[in-house]
């Protein structure tokens, strides 16, 4: 009996093991299939996976095999088969109700193994007291608290500091997603360069924002989803912001077909996205910071030849507004409406100057502190002055002295006005009276930079009738824009991107993909690079990226090339 009884212990006591055993493995390997299956789903992750740790799918193969045997194992040949995973078996929810995206966790695995195989993270450095760029009176915000902007500051010269390179030879580049274009300006701060990708995958874009090191290249991270449930960013047009203490980093995703999209804000340490706001549109105009405040325009989709707002199903779009957000808290502060705003504001003692586009056609000056409501009670109005254009107000508002600068015309990045023609403004920042114009013969799409008095401003200028291509003009901007110098392109090319602006030489990049250096002095030809991959020319005429120079370096993206580091010997 006592044998008996013994023999049978067995039995009992395995069989409570091994259920709970299986009941501890189950999540696991649902977890590893369902992560599987995900990448599988995601062909650009799973390749962007096997690039960076070959043996990561090899374990989870091997993962998935011997969990799913285990499984049949413990249930028993006669047991039911486990159920099928689908798509959305990626997102897995516990008993507390949180999702979990086994993709994204995986791949934040493989950024935080390459973060650790290059060091210990970077550590802000801790702020004095009075260096918080936060909660700030209009009045009070001084000028090291407006952040760094699209061409780092309200002069739009595209310098972060050092010297001007010549004889310029390729460091380094970084392609943080196969086949993505650079259509943004990169912004360098403290050793680090931000940019941000768009991956044209019709009728969808998908978008990234990354860091690297400036100095040899090396990825610190990069981001492409807007929260933990697996939602992708969408392309970049929208260049980075940084707040004035570096940490965060703010910029508007969207092509101009999109909509729903968001204005992101994202730790510059982690890579992990703060917070998003929604606009039923998109945001392809660059932010400005002033102190614990953002503000960005959301433009209008144009369509037809009368260029209408179009974007719901009745065919009546969204005309585009402009829009306010405390950034320590992500809280939307107040909207304004003005029809495409897809020009970059800048902002100087509490007002922001921002061109209005198709439909538009005007520059407006906003105050940015308190909602309307706070401002009605001190009966005060948003707007300060709106002043019209005779075209389009598209470029980056430059603020230079006592003026605001700004570029327009009746053609835009894309398609050409058959009459075309285009301006460059100088208005007065009090009033909005306008100081002086300067006609072009087709529109300044990209920012004007100023140093010194002098200003350089792309004219995108395709060939037609024995005109020729792409051109930069040089004009005082204290002598009523009196043209000092024109350089014009031999190539059949357009000149959409802004210049980094030095003391004696001008950076620019041309559609067709040369990054070309200029003497500031009269604008002849010093050198040019061509910034596209040999293989893999680009052939839409993409290449938009406004370059930026940093101590010794110059910084600028690709239509094929990625972001890509030119340095030289000095120059100035």
């Amino acid at each position: 009996m006592e044998n008996s009884i013994c023999s049978s212990l067995p039995s009992l006591g395995v069989i409570p093991v091994l259920v709970n055993t299986g009941a501890a493995l189950l999540p696991a390997a649902i977890a590893a299939v369902a992560s599987a299956v995900a990448l599988l789903f995601k062909p650009k992750e799973l390749f962007r996976v096997c690039r960076a740790k070959p043996h990561v799918p090899l374990i989870l193969l091997l993962v998935v095999t011997g969990g799913y045997f285990g499984f049949q194992w413990m249930m028993g040949a006669g047991g039911e088969a486990p159920p099928a995973v689908g798509r959305q078996a990626a997102i897995q929810t516990d008993g507390a109700g949180t999702q979990t995206d086994w993709t994204r966790v995986a791949l934040q695995i493989l950024r935080n193994e390459q973060r650790q195989a290059q060091g210990e993270s970077r550590q802000p450095a801790a702020a004095d007291a009075g260096d918080v760029a936060v909660g700030f009176a209009a009045d009070d915000v001084p000028e090291a608290h407006l952040g760094f902007i699209f061409r780092r500051d309200a002069a739009r010269r595209g310098h972060d500091g050092g010297p001007a390179p010549l004889n310029l030879s390729l460091d380094w580049e970084v392609h943080p997603e196969e086949f993505a274009m650079i259509l943004t300006s990169p912004i360098e701060n403290d050793g680090i360069v931000y940019g941000a990708s768009t991956l044209l995958d019709p009728p969808s874009t998908y978008g990234m924002v990354f860091a690297v090191e400036s100095a040899s290249g090396d990825l610190l991270w990069e981001a492409q989803y807007l929260d933990n449930t697996g939602r992708e960013m969408k392309g970049f047009f929208s260049s980075p912001a940084l707040t004035a203490d570096g940490r965060h980093l703010i910029i508007g995703q969207g092509l101009h077909p999109d909509t729903e999209c968001e204005l992101i804000c994202i730790d510059t340490e982690t890579g992990e996205v703060v917070w998003t706001v929604r606009t039923p549109i998109h945001i392809e105009s660059s932010p400005a910071i002033y102190g614990d405040i953002v503000v960005v325009g959301a433009g209008a989709i144009e369509v037809g030849p009368e260029r209408k707002p179009q974007g719901d199903p009745e065919g009546v779009g969204h005309p585009g507004y402009v829009f306010a957000v405390r950034i320590s808290t992500g809280e939307e502060l107040w909207q304004y409406q003005v029809n495409d705003p897809e020009s970059s504001p800048a902002i100087k003692d509490g007002i922001a100057y921002i061109g209005s586009g198709f439909n538009g056609e005007a520059v407006v000056a906003l105050r940015v502190e308190g909602t309307d409501e706070e401002l009605a009670a001190q009966g005060l109005e948003r707007l300060l002055w709106r002043t019209d254009t005779p075209y389009p107000a598209v470029a980056a508002v430059t603020l230079v002295d006592d003026l605001v600068l700004i570029g327009g015309g009746n053609s835009d990045f894309v398609f050409a006005d058959p009459n075309p023609a285009g301006v460059i403004l100088a208005l007065d920042q009090s009033t909005g009276e306008v100081r002086w114009s300067l006609d072009m013969p087709d529109s300044v799409l990209g920012p004007i930079a100023v140093h010194n008095g002098v200003g350089v401003a792309p004219v995108r200028s395709a060939p037609r009738q024995g005109r020729r291509s792409g051109m930069l003009v040089a004009f005082d901007v204290r002598d009523k824009g009196r043209v000092l110098w024109e350089h014009h392109l031999e190539r059949n090319a357009l000149m959409l991107a802004g210049v980094a602006l030095m003391d004696t030489h001008v950076y620019s990049l041309s559609s067709d993909g040369y990054l070309r250096v200029l003497d500031a002095a009269d604008g002849t030809l010093v050198e040019e690079h061509y910034i596209n991959r040999a293989d893999r020319p680009g052939e839409m005429g993409l290449s938009i990226s406004s370059p930026t120079v940093s101590n010794g370096r110059v910084f600028v993206g690709s239509e094929t090339g990625g972001l890509r580091a030119y340095e030289g010997r000095a120059g100035e």
